[in-house]
Parts: structure tokens; sequence; C-alpha cells
């Protein structure tokens, strides 16, 4: 009688043998850790259940969000997250369209949007707003990855003409009621400052490491230069000069907002750090590749976008979406130059009477918003580079 095939260990139980538990030691500190990590959490939530006072993150929610954006301007604020999500939403269809909507992330994400719903202190409006927003999601995603041929064409177009509609609807004019510079605040500011930064900074940051690549002597040596200085003064540096020496180099006539000033010296920087990490993917392109575009009869220009730049920039992915996350956070230094972003708002919640010494619930609340963002940029470009190779 042929011997019964013995049962397959467990893969789990299999791993902790041999990582946790594999001699004596081992286990004791694994044991040891354990317990630590268990007094941690218990603490932890100990004290956020019995100790802390979030009231202060549901009074000042609309603080955090919008900051002193006018209460009856709220429904442009709205319509912003719609067009920004929405666009966010087809992007993903269109670059992950193998991702199939599949009953379990749709009972997720119904969830999601559920208690969201249910906890966040809110009006009736406000929920009809988020649940409309939901819809555009399912919509959104579901159309990018059913007509992927017709919209990849249009991605980049329908992304560039959504900033100046973003721009006109948060600031007004052309027959809506302007909204002063000094009332875009908390997360509203953040991500705008970010946005921006990122998207202008980008193509300047290639430029200068096409220059700083160059066979022609003035264009690399002031690439060179401009690179090499700016990395070597600190952010908060490049803030208060472009708060206070830009003004000086523009004629008495042109006064720039506070925004804008901010806005171009965030970019001034990104844009050397950009131009080292594109130059490492424009390094790693095989010389051979480039010799055979110019054997074929491409000139210099065709050759650097059809064949140089798409394979430096998919292998610095990761490095440029570091960048585009390290960029999100830096705006947080933006409260020192008397913009109040979510970090300022933050302060300046602080120091209500009745929230005095609230710092580990406010700051909690504004470094959990920041990791969301961080987070989702770091997964989304995880799924971007496994798509493109």
């Amino acid at each position: 009688m042929p011997n019964a095939p013995r049962p397959m260990p467990n893969n789990k139980l299999t791993w902790l043998r041999k990582n946790l538990f594999s001699t004596w030691y081992n286990s004791l500190l694994t044991v040891i850790c354990l317990v630590l990590l268990f007094w941690v959490v218990q603490g932890i939530l100990t004290w956020a259940t019995t100790q802390a006072q979030w009231a202060v993150i549901q009074v000042n929610l609309r603080l955090f969000l919008v900051g002193r954006f006018p209460q009856a301007l709220y429904w442009r604020t709205w319509i912003v997250f719609a067009i920004a999500l929405t666009l966010g939403a087809i992007t993903g269809g269109v670059f992950f369209s193998k991702q199939q909507l599949t009953r379990r992330k749709i009972a997720f994400f119904t969830f999601i949007i559920g208690v969201l719903l249910v906890i966040l202190p809110i009006d009736f409006t406000s929920r009809l707003w988020l649940l409309l927003i939901a819809v555009l999601l399912f919509a959104g995603f579901w159309l990018g990855g059913k007509f992927t041929k017709v919209l990849t064409p249009w991605l980049s177009l329908l992304w560039l003409l959504s900033f100046p509609v973003i721009l006109w609807l948060i600031g007004g004019g052309f027959g809506l009621q302007s909204v002063s510079t000094n009332l875009w605040n908390g997360l509203l500011l953040t991500l705008l400052m970010a946005a921006v930064s990122i998207v202008l900074s980008f193509p300047i940051g290639v430029l200068l490491a096409l220059g700083r690549t160059s066979d022609l002597p003035v264009v690399r040596w002031f690439s060179i230069l401009y690179i090499e200085i700016v990395r070597g003064v600190p952010l908060i540096g490049i803030l208060f000069l472009a708060q206070v020496m830009l003004p000086l180099l523009l004629s008495a006539d042109v006064r720039l907002d506070r925004v804008l000033r901010a806005i171009a010296g965030l970019i001034l920087f990104s844009a050397a750090y950009m131009a080292e990490n594109v130059r490492g993917g424009l390094q790693s392109v095989p010389r051979g590749q480039i010799e055979a575009a110019i054997a074929l009869g491409l000139n210099t220009a065709l050759v650097v976008l059809l064949i140089v730049l798409p394979q430096a920039l998919r292998a610095v992915i990761p490095v440029l979406v570091g960048q585009f996350i390290g960029l999100f956070k830096d705006t947080s230094l933006l409260s020192l130059v008397g913009l109040v972003e979510l970090t300022g708002i933050a302060r300046s919640i602080l120091a209500q009477p009745q929230f005095l010494g609230r710092y580990a619930e406010v700051y909690l609340f504004i470094g959990f918003i920041y990791w969301i963002f961080c987070y989702s940029m770091s997964l989304a470009s995880k799924r971007l580079e496994r798509q493109l190779s």
C-alpha cells in the first residue's frame, strides 16, 4: 500500500519559526519586542480614547481644510475637489486599465465612503457633495479603463486645462467674486502650492538636466552654476530671498503676491534637485541607442524627445516621486514666511484659548493628512513603475 502523502507545512508557521523563533535568544527577543509593542499600543489607545480632546479637530475642521475661505463660497472648493479627484480617477483608470473593479474593491471603497459620511462633522450639503464626488470617482476610473486608447492622448491636455479653471474657481474674477490670497489657508493652500510647484519645476528641471549634459559650454556652465548654487542653499533661505529680493528685481509698478513669490521660491529650489535626478536617468541610457537613432537620420531634438527622455524618466520614476513627496512636505516651511498653510493654520488653532496645549491632537491630525497624500503618491508611483516595466 503506497504511503499517504505528507501534509504540506504551514508557510506562515514555517516563516515564524525560521525568522522569529529560530533560537532561544531570538525567541526571547521576539517575546520582549511583542510585550513592548503591546505596551506602546495600549498606551496610545488609552490616551486616544480617554485623555485626548478630539474636539479641537471637530470644531476646527473647516479651518484645517480651507482656512478663512468665505463660507458662502464653499461650493467652489467642492467643485475644485471634484475636478481634481475625477481627473485623478480617469488617470488611474488609464494607467491601470488592467486593474479591474472587483466586488471586493467596490465594497471596500463603499465602506470607506460610508464611514466618512457618518463620522465626519460636516453638514448635510457637504455630505451630498462627498457622495457626488464618490460617484464621480467610480465613473472616472471606469471611463479611464474603458476608453484608454481614446483618453490617453488627451490626458495631459485635460490636466493643463484644469489648472486655470481651478485657479479661477479659487481666486475668482471673470464673473466670480474675487477671493484674496490672504484667505487661501489650510490644506487648500498646501495642495495648491505643492501642485503648481511640482508641475512647473518638472520641465525646468528637465531643461537644466539637458543643459548640464549639453555640448555648448555656455549652456552647460550656466546649468552647473545654477544647480550647485541652489543646492548649496537651504530651502528656507530660498523662500526668504524670494519674498524679499523678487520685488526689488521688478519695477515699482509690478507687485507680486506673497503666494506667487513663495511658488517661485519652491520652483527655483525644486528644479535644481529635479535636474540632478533626471541627469542620473539620462546617464543610464546606452550610448549605442543614441548613435543608432542619429544613424537613422533623426535630429538632436527628436533623439532627445523620442529616445532619450522616455527611457531616462522611466528609470528615475521612484526618485522623481520621492522629490515630489519631499516638495509636498516642504510646503510646511511656508508658515515661516507669513503664509497660513496647513502647519500655519495648526499654529493659529493652538492659539485659541479653549485649546491651549492640545499639540498632540493637532499635530497628529496634520501628520496623518501629510501621510495620506505622501503614501498615495508613493503607492501610485509603485504601480506606475510596475505598469511601465
